[in-house]
Order: C-alpha cells, then structure tokens, then sequence
C-alpha cells in the first residue's frame, strides 16, 4: 500500500510517500526558519501563506522522486493536529481536496503520533513495547507504548516543554532564532562548573517535569552579569548554555530512566526535535536499556512521518466528506 503523507502543523511544509513493502521512496520538505528569524519567532500568518505556495510543487517533487502517479496512491494522510490552527487548515485542505478530486481515501494524522512512531523509519527499528520520550519545542511528555494506537501517558512538562525552554533561554542569551540548536553548538564549548542551575522536580517522585523555573533561573543570572559588567561576553554565554543543557538533559535522563524503571521495559524510543541534541543522546545511550532515534532528518516535522503513521493507521482510511482541524489535541484524549 502507497501513502501520501502532508504535514503542515507550523513552519515546516512536508511531503513524504511511504510504502508498506518498500519503506520511505519520497520525501520533501521545505523549512521556513529563514523567513520567521526576521520577526524572531514563527508568524502564524506567514507560516500558513507559505504553506499554501509550497505544497503542490513538494507534492509533484515527491511523485517525480518516487517515479510514481497520482493514481498510483491508495491512500493520503495528514496532520490534523496539533498545531497552529492555519497552517493545519492548509495541509488538510490540500489532502481532502486532492483526494476528493483523484478519488483516494484520506487518513486523519495526529502529529503527535507520528512523532512518536518516526523512529520506525531508521534501518534499526524498535520492538513493542517501549518507553517514548516525545521531545520537542511543543510537547515533552514521557509514555508507555505497547502497540501502534495503545499508549499511556506517564509523565509530562506541567509548564514549558523542554524545546520551548531551548528557544526562550536561548533568546536570553541574544542567540538568533531558532535559538535551540544554536545554543547546543555552543554549549560544545562552554565550562563545566562555573554555573549551576536548578534540576526542577528532579526529586518529585513521579514522572512530571518543569523547565519553566529554569528559564528564570537563567534570566536571573543574565540580568546579574548584565548589571554587574554591561554585557555577557562570548565565553560566559557559552558557560551558560552549558549549565543550562545540563540541567535540562540531567532531568529528562532522569525521568527516563524512571519510566524504565516503573515499566519494566528495556526499550526507549526518543522522537522530536530536542531528540537531536548531542549530550541528551549522550547521557541516554548510557542508559541500561536499548535507545532508539529517528534518523537526524526526520526529528523535526517531516511527511516521513505522517506518511508512515498513516500507512500504520490504514483500518482508519475514510471517504472524503466534511473535515476541521485540531489545534489543540491531546495524544492520549483520543485513544
């Protein structure tokens, strides 16, 4: 079976082509990043007209790497939610109107999940069941994964997700947007020790997680050194963006391997974009259990993924009809 994917949830336009016997044989994707770092931050607006010019030249560059038809595609899958309520309209507009006009089935897609089962897509695949850690500018939340639609959420961020304090702090610190993975980089080169920050709910006893008393941590130290010497010269902000990585990787490491624990699992899959980050896949390897990732390229939003939840959701392939969007859709709500 041949399964068009679309994802469109933020600033990201995907389109991907999964079969079920050969694997992944197209994929595109366009980043906005360059257009939002003038405004420093994604545009909601900007983000869903880009949409709109992207989708049917990735959509044709899809079909022409793949070497197939329109006709050829049993079913089209695309991200309903969650995610900024225009961009998604643009996406499933798109894949409800070309399926209607090419008579294909169309699978509603939860970003989520298609974050969670992307590291299906590497040459090394996990095994049910395992423990997931979904990581990434807007959700980090910690489950037990049995099967494809049987998850159980443990533990998750109660403020800001890990990838948002990424971003925040690394706004603070007067980092171009998208600050997280620039912030990373220069943590390679930073002190260990001249800065501590705090390891919130560290010791919570539950899986749960905060990073939002983090966020002013550091901005208190920022204005500190800013009042103290006028600016923050390059070493100390990369002193800062280590302590900061540290303290974040220290608690995910942690609550991780109390999932492991709690579960009795041996596997942990990691998805989504902070699933990236360098001393977060460091310190997890390390962990008494087998870790899986999803190929580099595909830890942020991709088609890949929505192509692959898809085709893994094929019993739920529906006619064309009336379709909406989700901007705000709990994983597990919908189980």
């Amino acid at each position: 079976m041949l399964v068009l994917g679309i994802e469109s949830s933020c600033d990201e336009t995907g389109v991907a082509l999964y079969d079920t016997e050969r694997g992944l044989i197209g994929n595109q994707l366009h980043t906005q990043m360059a257009m939002h770092a003038e405004y420093g931050g994604v545009v909601p607006e900007l983000a869903s007209r880009d949409h709109i010019h992207r989708l049917v030249p990735l959509t044709q560059a899809c079909l022409a790497e793949a070497n197939v038809n329109i006709a050829d595609i049993d079913a089209i899958a695309y991200t309903q939610g969650p995610g900024l309520g225009g961009a998604l309209l643009t996406g499933t507009s798109f894949a409800n109107a070309l399926a209607f006009a090419n008579d294909k089935p169309v699978i509603a897609v939860h970003h989520l999940e298609g974050h969670l089962l992307s590291p299906m897509l590497a040459d090394d695949k996990p095994e049910f069941p395992f423990v997931a850690l979904l990581v990434s500018g807007g959700h980090t939340q910690i489950m037990a994964v049995t099967n494809v639609g049987q998850y159980q959420l443990l533990g998750e961020s109660i403020d800001d997700a890990a990838g948002e304090a990424f971003d925040k702090t690394a706004k603070l610190l007067g980092l171009p947007y998208p600050g997280g993975a620039k912030l990373s980089q220069l943590a390679k080169e930073g002190v260990t020790g001249r800065f501590e920050f705090p390891r919130p709910m560290l010791h919570s006893h539950d899986l749960n997680m905060s990073f939002s008393g983090l966020k002013t941590s550091v901005l208190t130290t920022v204005n500190k050194i800013k009042a103290e010497q006028g600016e923050i010269d390059e070493q100390t902000r990369k002193d800062i963006c280590l302590a900061f990585q540290d303290a974040v990787v220290d608690v995910l490491t942690r609550k991780v391997q109390d999932a492991l624990k709690q579960t009795g699992f041996n596997t942990l899959v990691v998805a989504g974009g902070v699933g990236a980050n360098w001393k977060l896949r460091e310190h997890l390897k390390q962990l008494p259990a087998k870790v899986f990732f999803p190929p580099l390229a595909l830890c942020t939003d991709n088609g890949a993924m929505i192509a692959f939840a898809g085709a893994m959701n094929l019993h739920k392939a529906q006619t064309v009809g009336g379709f909406d969007v989700k901007p705000r859709w709990p994983l597990i709500a919908t189980r």
